[in-house]
């Protein structure tokens, strides 16, 4: 029937070694630096020869290829995305490669969410800026194999050679004039018969490259778009958890009598996280929660607030050897620097949602994931049901940045639907999610250059981070059990990452790069990026004073000693755009940074009005971005502007207080990220192109927009910011813990 109906092509084994020589253009090496750039040569960098998306490419190339694309009989064409769609416009760009393949308009291209999929290994996981990299040879492949058995099935039923015969605009065409549609021929192209046809990607693309809106826009701003708690499951009712009153604390007995009392209350479970309460709706449940007792087992960190993290970090970044100079001084050629960095919420603005159905013998979920193989695998073992026995799906997310890499609201769904004996709808308040869910790490940063009378002879950062989770297991749950085991946390991922992300694109002289981190039981998760924002933001800083000691313009400074010229590019074209260096009024600074990452290269200036110190505002943005390959230029536009406006946010304002033992904030109205009117209204990307294969982009505009804007608050104010929120007060009154 399947057949009958449409074609499905799924490419396995017999040709992943093409596959692998498709793939292997991604695993280049960087282009070489221009020669004669002055600055003392650096050593080369973990990360300069092999980064964290090539790792990801390369451990994915066995099951690269395992990709579906249909053509069903009314012609269009529907791919399934083995990726979740964030808010980052995967499915268009996604979309635009397959029409540009098949020679279809790009709206006649459905792409869906592939469900959890364990056959896939490594080929289900969303982050590190990888999708497009990833899946640009591949999808490519699969698509050509579609289009060629398409024109082996019409030169079969017209009686001409396939080299008679072009494609376009969704149909395949005969010089005689005669044409078939694609829907017409997808039975026929199914045919076994036609197994040896060739196909080759197309050198040359009409769609890609093309500023093409998204395609989920109208539903997304008309509500059409169904994210996880518009999907009806039958019996599913709203839930919502009383969570403790600190960091995974856990109840030991509540008052069930009186919770099961309370308006529109149908049932009522204690689970490790908290009490589960469902209801008729939301409201009636949310009410629930704050009208019952609960006794409550400790948190993990009790008592503790920000000065006590701040001194443990402090404490495990060792001193550097040589006496020790007060930060920012400039003693026998040696210039110190130290940065503070604050937790920092993912506040995506859908809170963490899941729904869930599990019976004794088997159980589906249904919630936005990043690491969906991960999940399944978990769940299964939570419930203690076969793997083949638990479904998962992929829903649409309202924003993660990083978010959703963790399964917390999905396996607490289904905890809950199981104690409940009923299928759930799950739903986090925003005090939940931003107090009980993923937080960036906070951060204690270490910075010294040794300089010559003309040149810095060494570089070194050290950096200290409340340690990272990474039990998202990045594909595998071998790994997220590892990262389990008592004491061994996980060093060994962190440092990994850390080299394969973390390098400076400066020659300055001998480099180095170190991790420490504190094994503070919390739930933190990357933030758009992994250590980039903090690491790289803060040395763009320390570049501009190690400039300015030298004597040197930070642009001019910064351009003598880039190594790739791609990054000079990016740098030259925001100082030329941007007018560097005009004159400005008092109070108003500008402010320039460079991150080099993902492939990709990309150049931030900023203007700001610091006037008022506790209301600075950015008010211009240049930004230059080089990843490539563009896909979507309005989509790579959009990811720069956002991770501006993420910098500007946690730069300036935006961060979490921990005060014994949990965040102080708990919605956006005390979570200062920049409203409409703090964004800067003058914001110009320009693209520049480099090359055939498109790099990463999803998390590259935060840190040079980081360094930049602190650099240009610098400037207008004549105080060099060390910590960050720089505007960190607790100007709210709390809600209650």
């Amino acid at each position: 029937m399947a057949r009958r109906q449409f074609l499905t092509f799924l490419v396995t084994a017999p040709i992943l070694t093409v596959g692998a020589q498709w793939a292997a253009p991604g695993t280049s090496p960087r282009a070489s630096a221009q020669p004669g750039a002055p600055g003392i040569p650096s050593n080369p960098e973990v990360g300069q020869i092999v980064d964290i998306g090539d790792l990801f490419i390369t451990v994915g190339l066995p099951t690269a290829l395992i990709l579906v694309i249909e053509v069903v009989p009314d012609g269009r064409i529907r791919f399934e995305l083995p990726r979740a769609e964030l808010g980052q416009g995967i499915s268009t760009a996604t979309a635009m490669i397959v029409a540009d393949e098949l020679d279809v308009p790009v709206d006649q291209v459905d792409v869906r969410l592939a469900a959890a999929k364990p056959e896939l290994l490594f080929n289900q996981f969303t982050g590190s800026s990888n999708t497009i990299r990833s899946l640009w040879h591949p999808l490519r492949a699969v698509a050509s194999v579609v289009r060629a058995r398409l024109v082996a099935a019409a030169a079969a039923r017209l009686l001409v050679l396939p080299t008679d015969l072009r494609t376009e605009n969704g149909r395949v065409l005969a010089r005689d004039g005669r044409s078939l549609g694609y829907g017409e021929l997808s039975a026929g192209a199914a045919s076994p018969s036609l197994a040896d046809v060739t196909a080759r990607p197309k050198t040359s693309h009409h769609t890609v490259g093309t500023p093409t809106r998204r395609q989920d826009a109208r539903a997304m701003v008309t509500g059409e778009l169904a994210y996880t708690l518009d999907i009806d499951v039958p019996g599913a009712k709203p839930v919502m958890v009383r969570r403790p009153p600190t960091i995974n604390g856990s109840p030991e007995w509540f008052d069930e009598a009186t919770a099961r009392q309370q308006p529109g209350v149908i049932d009522v479970a204690m689970i490790p996280t908290g009490v589960a309460i469902m209801a008729e709706t939301f409201g009636e449940a949310l009410d629930a929660t704050r009208a019952f007792d609960v006794t409550w087992r400790p948190g993990t960190i009790d008592g503790l607030s920000d000065p006590d993290i701040r001194a443990r970090l402090r404490g495990a970044v060792p001193p550097y050897d040589d006496p020790a100079l007060s930060s920012g001084s400039l003693a026998s050629g040696v210039l110190d620097a130290e940065y503070d960095f604050a937790f920092a919420s993912h506040a995506p603005l859908e809170p963490n949602t899941a729904i869930a159905d599990v019976r004794p013998d088997r159980a589906e979920i249904w919630s936005a994931l990043q690491s969906p193989i991960i999940t399944r695998e978990h769940i299964a073992l939570e419930l203690g049901l076969p793997l083949d026995k638990v479904i998962v799906h992929v829903t649409q997310a309202g924003g993660s940045f990083g978010r959703r890499l963790f399964y917390d609201g999905a396996l607490e769904a289904a905890r809950i639907s199981r104690a409940m004996g009923k299928p759930v709808k799950l739903m986090w308040s925003r005090i939940d999610d931003m107090r009980h869910g993923r937080a960036r790490p906070a951060s204690h940063h270490r910075l010294r250059a040794r300089l010559g009378t003309s040149a810095v002879n060494a570089f070194h950062h050290r950096a200290g981070f409340v340690e990272t989770d990474f039990r998202h297991g990045l594909g595998e749950i071998l790994t997220a059990a590892y990262t389990q085991l008592p004491v061994v946390g996980n060093p060994v991922f962190g440092q990994t990452l850390f080299h394969l992300t973390q390098f400076t694109p400066y020659e300055v002289g001998a480099k180095t790069h170190e991790l420490f981190e504190i094994p503070l039981r919390m739930p933190t998760g990357s933030w758009r990026g992994v250590y980039s924002g903090n690491t790289r933001g803060c040395e763009e800083m320390f570049i501009d004073e190690i400039a300015q000691h030298l004597g040197r313009d930070p642009v001019e400074y910064r351009r003598a000693i880039i190594k790739d010229h791609r990054v000079r590019d990016v740098l030259d074209t925001v100082a030329r755009e941007g007018n560097w260096g005009r004159d400005m009024p008092p109070g108003f600074g500008q402010g320039v940074g460079v991150h080099e990452e993902y492939r990709s290269a990309i150049a931030v200036l900023v203007e700001i009005d610091a006037r008022d110190r506790r209301k600075p505002r950015v008010t211009k943005a240049v930004i230059a971005v080089d990843v490539g390959k563009t896909i979507n230029p309005l989509g790579l536009e959009a990811q720069m502007q956002g991770g501006l406006s993420d910098a500007i946010a946690t730069t300036l304002s935006a961060g979490l207080h921990i005060v014994d033992g949990l965040p102080l904030e708990g919605s956006y109205s005390q979570y200062h990220y920049p409203r409409q009117g703090d964004s800067p209204p003058d914001v110009t990307v320009h693209i520049l192109e480099s090359g055939d294969d498109p790099g990463g982009a999803g998390e590259l505009g935060v840190p040079a927009s980081v360094g930049a804007v602190a650099n240009a608050y610098a400037r207008a104010t004549g105080t060099r910011p060390r910590s960050f929120p720089i505007n960190f007060d607790i100007d709210f009154e709390p809600f209650p813990r």
